[in-house]
C-alpha cells in the first residue's frame, strides 16, 4: 500500500485525534506536541472508533469513548481494562509539512 498523505500538520491541534480511510484501512491519528501516531481506529475491546476518544498528552494514550480502554499510542498496547488485546500501530512522518502514513 506505501505512503500516503493524509492532512496538513496544522490542521491537527496537540491532543486532538482523527479519523482517516485509506485503501480500506481506518486509521485513528493522534498528535501530541510536534509527534503524530497512527494506529486502527478499532477498539480491541468493541468495533468503536478511538478517534472519537481523548488523547491523553501527559501518558501518551488514546481513551475508547464507548467503555473507557486506553491504548498507547506508541505501541498500541491496551493499558487497561475492558481492553486486553492492542491495535496495530502504523509509521507516520511529517513531510513538508504535510501528515504521511506508511501502510504495508
Amino acid at each position: 500500500m506505501g505512503e500516503h498523505v493524509l492532512a496538513e500538520v496544522d490542521s491537527m491541534s496537540s491532543g486532538s485525534a482523527q479519523r482517516f480511510d485509506i485503501e480500506g484501512v481506518r486509521l485513528a491519528v493522534a498528535r501530541v506536541d510536534d509527534t503524530f501516531y497512527a494506529l486502527a481506529d478499532r477498539c480491541s475491546h468493541e468495533d468503536f472508533s478511538l478517534s472519537l476518544g481523548e488523547v491523553f498528552i501527559d501518558t501518551c494514550e488514546i481513551e475508547c469513548a464507548r467503555h473507557g480502554a486506553t491504548f498507547d499510542l506508541l505501541t498500541g498496547a491496551a493499558m487497561c481494562f475492558p481492553a486486553t488485546v492492542g491495535v496495530a500501530v502504523y509509521p507516520v512522518k511529517v513531510v513538508d509539512g504535510k501528515i504521511v502514513v506508511t501502510l504495508p
